[in-house]
């Protein structure tokens, strides 16, 4: 808190008049305080929130918070060991309400921001701001996204975005620094994840500024600008992205080809980093927020590989395959029909597929989301280490709509017969569904309305398109065989992960257990192998979500037979947002009990 002069204080007196008034002012604020635990569970969300949206400006950007679009966040130690302080303070303040009285939504909000609170301090406490990058993504990409995200319908909106690209250099340089320290400490990304890293950088070297990505918002202005206005802001665009934001991407990239890259650890394992053990049960817990250990993980995932196995085994049988797996797999990574010529050929299959369920959606939901979405292909900037898709949210207030984006680069890598599974999940009933009614919830602190938890929102994603059996879709075997494949990924995801991280695997290990048991193609098995070392535990919530929803499911269809309706059990699973997976489970279970009463 800034503090400001006072005479008072500067001389050591406080005449009589001035005490009367401290005092009155000190009652008249105790009174407005609130002191019903409710209350103040509601003004300390709403303050926390407000801290939130202040340190970090690019993500008030994307949930639509206008006021701090010119910055970006500040990220020296200095600034983490304040944000330690207040978020230490927040927790503070959190215990001492007494949850006892609050309503069941309060107390689900309540236990959220604690998780909360203690996973930010984690990632303080552990030092994760010394490892920015992934193998696919890191800031400098994500930074790169900003041009289609920020508004730019009037003239101060444009002059917010020019000022912010006027701190691109430092805020690269924190990083820089942040990672210097990493290299210093040992706690670096694995070496072998970065071939081809600097492809990521060196994409916004270009030799012409108005070919820049960052100056994209410039040349679709609005026709209502005047003129002389549209010259101006596209010259202070030129120049900042000549004179700071280019100059930027060079010194990143000198600095990951030069030194951090060489000097990158040779390890694999989040066991190897220092603190490496805390650091992946932290993991852990962020993204399934289940008390699972890596053990018990390895062992969930082994059974659920073995039984996909069988159901594969099946749908061979149906196409007449009386080879091995081993021999299935070949045929269809080499066989041409299952690969697209084109990328519009690609986009044009992933459009209509997730147009064909649209018009399913009424059959399985009884609330769905206003907000549309469509279909792109994946930036060229960041395709070659890119995954094979993924939906991008609209930022909030915009005149856009969400994104489905689908990746074009090396098509013989795109194969055509998991793109069902794919567009399901990412798309429709998958991630688009949920996030867009997410957003749209009311009733909730904005905290939760804009809180995205990977076992919630992967395990529904993994869950919507096992949804598609139900709606008419893997009518084509090998469609199925797509389909299981992608639950195949995601169960070796929970044996490669653990056994990458804990077990000692190798590389080579993991990519020949995913390749030997899935239909990905060769280069998409490499790009995932990659993501899997560099983001440990992230890839554990797909699959220990979907089991928890389809479990919750079948609780429900047991208990209430003739009565369950898929509709009403859907808008249960969704109405509170994006949730902890056992706060997910009280929520179904009360449904259930409530269901069951009305008969």
């Amino acid at each position: 808190m800034m503090r400001t002069f006072s005479p008072f204080v500067a001389s050591g007196r406080r005449p009589a008049a001035a005490l009367l008034l401290l005092v009155t002012v000190a009652a008249s604020a105790a009174l407005a305080q609130p002191t019903a635990p409710a209350e103040r569970l509601r003004a300390l969300m709403a303050a926390e929130w407000e801290f939130e949206l202040r340190e970090d400006p690019l993500m008030a950007t994307s949930v639509g918070d206008r006021r701090y679009d010119d910055r970006l966040p500040h990220i020296a130690p200095a600034d983490q060991a304040r944000r330690r302080d207040s978020l230490q303070s927040y927790l503070r303040r959190l215990g001492q309400i007494d949850r006892t009285t609050l309503d069941a939504q309060d107390r689900v909000s309540a236990a959220m921001l604690e998780e909360r609170l203690r996973i930010a301090l984690g990632e303080i406490d552990g030092g994760e701001e010394r490892i920015p990058i992934l193998a696919d993504a890191g800031f400098h990409t994500g930074l790169a996204l900003l041009p289609a995200r920020q508004p730019r319908q009037t003239v101060p909106e444009v002059e917010r975005y020019v000022a912010r690209l006027h701190q691109v250099p430092r805020y690269f340089r924190e990083h820089i620094a942040n990672m210097r320290r990493g290299m210093r400490d040992g706690f670096t990304m694995p070496r072998i994840v970065l071939d081809g890293y600097e492809g990521t950088i060196a994409a916004h070297l270009v030799e012409q500024v108005d070919s820049s990505v960052f100056f994209t918002p410039l040349t679709r202005l609005p026709d209502n600008f005047p003129a002389a206005e549209r010259e101006r802001l596209r010259a202070a665009a030129r120049r900042v992205i000549r004179d700071s934001v280019i100059p930027a991407y060079r010194e990143f990239l000198t600095f990951m080809t030069r030194d951090y890259i060489p000097a990158a650890r040779t390890t694999t394992a989040a066991y190897d980093l220092p603190g490496g053990r805390e650091h992946y049960e932290m993991q852990i817990r962020k993204y399934t927020t289940l008390p699972l250990t890596a053990d018990s993980i390895h062992r969930i995932g082994i059974a659920e590989v073995a039984r996909i196995e069988r159901e594969m085994a099946e749908v061979m049988r149906r196409v007449g395959h009386t080879g091995t797996l081993e021999e299935f797999i070949a045929k269809l990574r080499s066989d041409p029909q299952f690969y697209p010529q084109t990328p519009d050929e690609l986009l044009q299959r992933a459009a209509w597929i997730a147009k064909r369920m649209d018009g399913q959606l009424p059959s399985l939901f009884r609330t769905l989301p206003r907000q549309p979405y469509g279909v792109e292909a994946v930036p060229a900037h960041i395709a070659p280490k890119y995954t094979a898709g993924r939906y991008v949210e609209a930022p909030p207030g915009s005149t856009e709509s969400g994104k489905y984006w689908v990746n074009t680069y090396d098509l013989p890598s795109r194969t055509l017969y998991t793109l069902e599974a794919l567009t399901l999940h990412e798309a429709v009933p998958g991630h688009h569904l949920q996030i867009a009614l997410s957003r749209e919830l009311t009733g909730l602190p904005e905290f939760r309305r804009n809180t995205y938890i990977s076992a919630f929102g992967e395990g529904w994603g993994l869950y919507a398109e096992r949804l598609g059996m139900e709606a008419g879709f893997y009518t084509d075997p090998y469609s199925d065989f797509g389909r299981l494949t992608y639950e195949m990924w995601r169960a070796c995801r929970l044996v490669i992960d653990t056994g990458l991280h804990t077990k000692g695997w190798t590389r080579q290990q993991a990519m020949d257990y995913l390749a030997a048991r899935t239909a990905l193609s060769l280069h998409e098995i490499r790009t995932e192998t990659d993501r899997y070392i560099s983001w440990p535990g992230q890839a554990l919530a797909y699959k220990l979500g979907e089991l928890t929803i389809r479990r919750l499911r079948a609780e429900a269809e047991d208990a209430l037979g003739s009565r369950f309706d898929i509709r009403e059990f859907h808008d249960i699973v969704l109405r509170n947002g994006s949730v902890p997976l056992p706060v997910l489970e009280t929520e179904v279970r009360a449904w259930i009990g409530e269901a069951r009463a009305r008969t």
